[in-house]
């Protein structure tokens, strides 16, 4: 059974950087990941996805230039958050589909994702 934890979420002030990482564990298959995020009151956005380790990222616009999505070749991915906003303050999930997405209409739907970590807070400050 696959499960996906996240962590490394936390309260910062605003400016400040943060680094998520999410670990997946059980039957390895290839597949995109991603992160997508849910502020209080809102639905559920995309935030930053990846095909493969060390391959180019997919990012929502508002988060281009400020986050870094990454992973490794194992069971580890990352996103590295720097001048961070309040509005960035959400719960932040990671995902796994089974399909190596490099469209990124297909990478940015949450459908696409078959797998889901519980969520970790992040609170940005002014």
């Amino acid at each position: 059974q696959v499960q996906l934890v996240e962590s490394g979420g936390g309260l910062v002030q605003a400016g400040n950087s943060l680094r998520l990482s999410c670990t997946y564990s059980g039957r390895f298959s290839a597949g995109s990941m991603a992160w997508f995020r849910q502020a209080p009151g809102k639905s559920r956005e995309f935030v930053a996805s990846i095909p493969r380790s060390g391959e180019t990222g997919i990012y929502l616009d508002s988060v281009k230039g400020r986050f870094t999505i990454s992973r490794d070749n194992k069971n580890a991915l990352f996103l590295q958050m720097v001048s961070l906003k309040p509005e960035d303050t959400a719960v932040y999930y990671c995902a796994k589909a089974n399909t190596i997405y490099y469209d990124s209409r297909l990478a940015a739907r949450d459908q696409s994702y078959a797998y889901w970590g519980p969520g970790t807070q992040v609170t940005v400050s002014s």
